[in-house]
């Protein structure tokens, strides 16, 4: 007997905790389970022929909701050239409205529902012969003519009208007691260069309405004890990062102070962990044992959704917003930990106007990552029900993301989805750090800015094609020069070098220069000139560019600084500005830097970077 755990990913670095849970879980039968893991990026021709090859007796699926059309698909195919193998899925897609989607998707045998550990066990046995089908608690099945299993009588070629039949549900699983699960990673072969997930505990204590966590309100945590010894494991062997997949670590203070603790105590230098927490729910204590973790150790993700007051009533949301606040800056005083901020666009009583203030006093904290992602109407979450009461308007197919509401136009999500696109680009990337916070002092509001940004992309024809990281500078350019100037970039650049006398190109200033103090010099030009300094800036930040834009000053007339300072060849890089720009730990600006007549120039070590941004370290020289 062979039995094939199927998991298609997202992405290649991620991996699939569900299936090595299952696999570990096996019992009599690990030695019959394998394991195949694909990714969304693979042709499903190339996945369908990967599984006929491997020749299984049951094939399983694991099923997400940016997988589950690939599931769908594959299975179809498969089931046309071996009919007589069973098919069963499970995952949370297809844990709820289990009848309909067995009766839409006829070539499927079976579904495993909820918590699938001890019921995969059960039905190897099954496939064993060693149990009956009915006698499995947890499942979803077909009975066939005979009552006992499902059937495979259809025509193959049309299997898709088959829908009616008898549909067996039999008694729900009880629910799993955490520290029962084996420990799934006995080896780390298959994780080179992937992220690996973890699970200390399952359910959540909140009722947030569009969380399908919310539903299962049976919290319960691993032993710690049991949590400490696997994760020295994953230490010892300096795994690049551990990714716990608990939906909120620490609403058990108790639970959270002892495996932190643990891990500060065994940091190897290397390993970095991601927790998904309620920064409000974070107390002086917990504040006080992060406050000086190595820089890098640990990363938090800090759900907000929206900071509008009805609307997060509305969700059942639990949060106090000014301790949020208060406790993200106490965090970012440290100085060592990456915080990632999450919104949510399209929630009940937010309108176009309503996100944007919430995506403002978000973006005033300056978190290292801010996530904008859309209301997806899950099957079995609490919004599913009242979703037409909200006027919401979502996509049939997975991942369900909302069209529209009531308060919120399509048009509304359209030039919201530009902000996305523009905040990923620009903000999210890193690539443009210093940049972005001038930015933020010519414009009263980043939702503003990122939409009028966006906004440029869509009439210029930009969206849907692929840009190097110059070209997004130049762009930019672009975009400020009709914002500051109404005109366009290489117009605004010939502003720039008449009020600068080619300073620009000479480290020698021109003292027939207009001096920057002199009130007729132009400030918006100054600004442009400003920001075009930055990008050189931001590029040679990130790494030591091979090419140069064509605003950069002319490399060729200060080889003497490169010679003196640059002896360690692609390690560090020199450059000329006229202005000192704001350190990485300078989270607001409250104006826009002074111009220096004569350039000051800035050190990059590349052989030195930041542990949570890996930017080159930056020493300003005479």
């Amino acid at each position: 007997m062979r039995i094939l755990l199927t998991a298609i990913n997202a992405k290649y670095i991620h991996s699939n905790l569900a299936v090595y849970s299952l696999r570990a879980c096996a019992g009599e039968y690990r030695d019959a389970v394998e394991l195949a893991e694909y990714t969304i990026n693979n042709q499903k021709d190339y996945i369908l022929e990967e599984l006929y090859k491997r020749k299984p007796d049951v094939l399983c699926f694991s099923c997400y909701i940016w997988n589950i059309d690939y599931v769908t698909d594959i299975a179809r195919e498969y089931k046309k050239l071996c009919p007589s193998v069973p098919i069963w899925v499970g995952g949370p897609e297809v844990s709820y409205e289990v009848e309909a989607f067995l009766r839409e998707n006829p070539y499927i045998d079976g579904v495993m529902i909820g918590e699938g550990e001890d019921t995969f066990r059960e039905l190897c046995g099954y496939y064993a012969r060693k149990r009956k089908l009915s006698d499995i608690a947890g499942i979803a099945f077909r009975k066939n003519s005979t009552g006992n299993s499902t059937s495979n009588s259809t025509s193959v070629n049309n299997i898709g009208g088959n829908k009616a039949g008898e549909i067996v549900f039999t008694s729900p699983r009880p629910i799993k007691n955490m520290s029962e699960i084996p420990f799934c990673y006995d080896t780390l072969d298959d994780f080179s260069n992937r992220i690996i997930y973890y699970e200390s505990s399952r359910g959540c204590p909140f009722s947030c309405s569009y969380c399908l966590s919310s539903v299962d309100k049976t919290l319960r945590f691993r032993d710690t004890r049991i949590v400490k010894r696997e994760l020295k494991f994953f230490i010892d062997q300096k795994v690049p990062q551990i990714k716990f997949v608990d939906r909120t670590f620490n609403c058990n203070h108790a639970h959270a102070m002892e495996l932190w603790r643990f891990i500060k105590a065994n940091d190897n230098g290397v390993t970095n962990f991601h927790f998904e927490i309620s920064a409000d729910l974070l107390n002086q204590e917990e504040l006080e044992l992060i406050s000086d973790m190595r820089p890098g150790l640990i990363q938090l993700e800090i759900g907000v959704q929206s900071t509008n007051e009805v609307t997060i009533k509305e969700i059942h949301r639990t949060m106090k917003l000014e301790r949020l606040k208060e406790v993200v800056r106490l965090i970012q005083s440290g100085n060592n930990i990456h915080e990632h901020l999450d919104l949510i666009a399209g929630l009940p009583y937010e309108d176009y106007d309503s996100f944007g203030h919430s995506f403002d006093e978000i973006y005033e904290l300056k978190p290292n990552q801010l996530q904008l992602g859309f209301l997806k109407v899950l099957k079995g979450s609490y919004m599913f029900e009242p979703a037409a009461e909200y006027g919401i308007v979502y996509h049939d197919k997975p991942p369900y993301e909302v069209m529209s509401t009531k308060w919120l136009s399509f048009d509304d999500v359209i030039k919201i989805k530009r902000v996305e696109d523009m905040l990923e680009v620009y903000y999210n990337s890193g690539q443009f750090e210093i940049t972005m916070k001038l930015m933020e002092c010519i414009f009263d509001s980043a939702f503003e800015f990122f939409q009028e940004l966006g906004d440029f992309y869509e009439a210029n024809g930009y969206f849907g094609m692929s840009h190097s990281r110059i070209r997004r500078c130049e762009i930019l350019l672009e975009f400020l020069a009709l914002y500051l100037h109404g005109c366009d970039n290489d117009a605004m650049t010939s502003v720039v070098l008449s009020e600068n006398a080619g300073d620009r190109d000479n480290t020698d200033f021109d003292e027939n220069a207009i001096d920057r103090d002199n009130t007729d010099f132009d400030e918006n030009a100054q600004i442009y000139n400003m920001i075009q300094e930055a990008l050189i800036f931001d590029l040679y930040y990130r790494e030591n560019c091979k090419s140069r834009p064509r605003w950069a000053t002319d490399i060729g007339s200060f080889k003497h600084m490169t010679h003196a300072y640059c002896k360690n060849g692609k390690l560090s890089h020199v450059e000329p500005f006229h202005y000192i720009f704001p350190d990485k730990h300078t989270r607001k600006l409250d104006e826009l830097p002074k111009y220096h007549k004569e350039p000051v120039w800035a050190l990059f070590h590349y052989d030195m970077r930041d542990p949570l941004d890996h930017q080159a370290l930056v020493e300003y020289i005479e």
